[in-house]
């Protein structure tokens, strides 16, 4: 008996002097720990503005029940349970009865409201036994933030966000996500909360040890009132065709700053929303408008001009076994005819007749233009494009005629219309920027300014030929159906088989990608567009002139008609010299003449009477206009209340 006492005397002091501080920090840490707070996400704002993207604070007020004192408990449960009858509709005796109930049950962790707006908590908080606060009245307050998107739908997808699921993956599209951890999250802050049993745990104090930092605001390129038109345009025709998705994408031509954006795709319902980011993210072979790089390629290295005669036959021709179609016959027409009338067999000649020997000169020219590379855009997940070329698996002797009309390629319509708008930008290619500024409140903490990709893709005169062609398509080519005389666009219409490796199946059932690319006005653009439409209805269109044109030309329309335009006044101040002058003349008059008649012959009739009975003249004025005589002579002494008459 005596060793087992020193052995538990051993034990009993090992516990307290030499483990004690381990124990000890053990019991704490399962007791009590900081528990990150979230930090309010910064808001994402349009380029005038507008609020795209928010976080919303929503609360949960809970109530120990078992901390508030008997009598102050017994003094304010009815009145607590009349004002919670108010908020909620429930009767009074029923929220007295469960506060009740969770008193004697020992919960330390009762809910009174789950999810509530921040009015509504400063309402709460107000109530009996709720506002004597965590340590006399048990109020538990928990705050969480949810992110909003006030426009809804609209361009949801490129505004995006910042989800994490239950296994840690972190999913960020769109602006949103692209720039959540740099600029948008803020920094976390800190609440110390007690365990108080089944693994529940409640703040110990009704604020936070370290305050959460807010993120920086991000200000984006996008303008709500051409987002609003492109939208609407590009849902309006996916709903007509019966597509199964589409984009369409409105960039400023000098600055590269994406003035609208729309993703839609359509739900298993068959309604449309933004599903996927395409015009970043989809690669597909562009068709038709990938024509306009071929052909200045060709242009540029002066291997034809845009007279050199082309024979397209009767609208089929074989090229190395393989047969190339054009929807009719042209016969022999010029180079520049062929991108008009959009002939496959044309540009296929072109490419094939001078590049077969020398593929690498061809390719090499697509290079330099960078179209073999991703755009290195903000928004995570962007396309990357792939250009056959000999020693890739896609390459043989057809790869070259079809790249001509754009197969045998890929990229997605942001790095398409990157290309046109540099076309539009008298050759210089920028950037597409979805940013303007991140700011905290009005201090700016970072610019985004243009950035250049390319000086000059080509010579001024390939420029100038390539941009006649392009009004050309639309005054009388593919896009004719799109003219219009009182307002010029210019571009080029696409229309691409998709989902055609098996050829037997695809016969079967005929899927199609239609596209217009270019730019208005047409003779001093302003803005670029690309409108991409995969998979219409073979039952009621597939030409891009038909499909996707139409979107174009009322996105084009629209802004010039409903976006109001504003012009930035230097002054108000405007400087007439001959008014100065005329001003000058009038107050050197008026301080060297005070008693002295003063020659007024020639002044207007209004600064003769101005000057004259602010001398204390009596002025009667024979007519109007300018002063032909006076009754009183040039350096006459005059009088007070002396009477003059003006002769006009």
């Amino acid at each position: 008996m005596f060793v087992f006492a020193l052995a538990v005397v051993f034990k009993l002091c090992s516990i307290q002097f030499i483990q004690g501080d381990q124990y000890r920090s053990l019991a704490q840490e399962r007791v009590v720990k900081n528990v990150e707070i979230p930090a309010n996400r910064g808001n994402v704002y349009s380029a005038d503005g507008s609020l795209l993207a928010t976080s919303i604070p929503k609360y949960d007020i809970r109530i120990d029940a078992v901390q508030p004192k008997q009598e102050v408990f017994n003094e304010f449960i009815k009145p607590l349970g009349d004002s919670l009858a108010k908020y909620s509709g429930k009767t009074s005796s029923y929220h007295q009865n469960v506060i009740k109930k969770a008193r004697l049950d020992k919960n330390r962790y009762f809910l009174l409201a789950r999810n509530i707006s921040y009015s509504d908590y400063i309402r709460l908080r107000s109530f009996p036994i709720l506002k004597l606060g965590a340590i006399k009245g048990g109020l538990i307050v928990e705050q969480t933030t949810r992110r909003e998107h006030p426009m809804g739908g609209i361009a949801e997808r490129t505004i995006g966000y910042e989800r994490t699921d239950e296994n840690g993956n972190v999913t960020r599209p769109g602006i949103d996500g692209a720039f959540g951890a740099k600029y948008l999250s803020g920094v976390n802050g800190k609440r110390l909360k007690q365990k108080i049993g089944n693994g529940q745990w409640k703040p110990i104090v009704d604020y936070n040890q370290v305050e959460p930092q807010d993120g920086y605001d991000v200000y984006t390129t996008i303008d709500v009132n051409i987002q609003d038109i492109a939208h609407h345009s590009l849902l309006g025709q996916l709903e007509k065709y019966e597509a199964d998705h589409g984009c369409a994408v409105v960039m400023d031509v000098k600055t590269g700053e994406i003035k609208a954006i729309s993703n839609l795709g359509r739900n298993k319902n068959g309604k449309y929303y933004e599903r996927l980011n395409y015009a970043v993210g989809e690669s597909h072979e562009p068709g038709s408008t990938f024509k306009v790089m071929a052909l200045m390629a060709a242009l540029e290295d002066k291997v034809i001009d845009t007279s050199t005669i082309v024979d397209t036959k009767k609208g089929s021709k074989r090229f190395y076994g393989r047969t190339i179609s054009d929807s009719r016959g042209h016969g022999k027409i010029s180079a520049a005819r062929a991108l008009e009338v959009s002939s496959n067999i044309g540009l296929a000649t072109i490419i094939d007749d001078n590049y077969a020997k020398q593929p690498k000169k061809f390719i090499n020219r697509l290079k330099g233009w960078k179209l073999h590379e991703p755009l290195g855009v903000s928004i995570i997940g962007e396309g990357m494009p792939d250009i056959a070329e000999p020693g890739k698996a896609n390459w043989s002797r057809n790869a070259l005629p079809s790249m001509a009309y754009g197969y045998n390629l890929r990229m997605t319509p942001l790095q398409t219309l990157t290309f046109y708008n540099a076309i539009a930008n008298d050759g210089e290619m920028v950037k597409p920027r979805f940013i303007k500024a991140v700011k905290e409140f009005s201090r700016e903490i970072e610019v985004f300014e243009k950035e250049v990709i390319n000086q000059k893709i080509c010579s001024d005169q390939t420029l100038g030929e390539i941009r006649e062609i392009l009004k050309d398509v639309v005054v009388r080519g593919t896009g004719q159906g799109m003219y219009s005389e009182n307002f010029s666009m210019a571009g080029k219409t696409g229309t691409a088989r998709t989902d055609y490796n098996n050829y037997e199946e695809w016969l079967k059932d005929r899927k199609y990608v239609s596209s217009f690319a270019g730019y208005f006005p047409a003779d001093n653009p302003k803005y670029s567009c690309i409108v991409v439409i995969h998979k219409p209805s073979t039952k009621v269109g597939i030409y891009g002139s038909d499909v996707s044109g139409p979107v174009f030309k009322r996105i084009a329309q629209k802004i010039y008609t409903e976006t109001p335009l504003i012009d930035q006044v230097e002054s108000l101040e405007v400087v007439n010299t001959r008014v100065e002058e005329a001003f000058e003349s009038f107050y050197q008059t008026a301080q060297t003449y005070k008693t002295i008649m003063p020659d007024v012959v020639g002044l207007p009739a209004m600064d003769a009477l101005a000057l004259l009975e602010n001398m204390g003249l009596k002025v009667k004025m024979e007519g109007v206009g300018t002063i032909k005589s006076q009754s009183i002579t040039k350096g006459i002494k005059i009088k007070p209340n002396q009477i003059i008459v003006l002769g006009t």
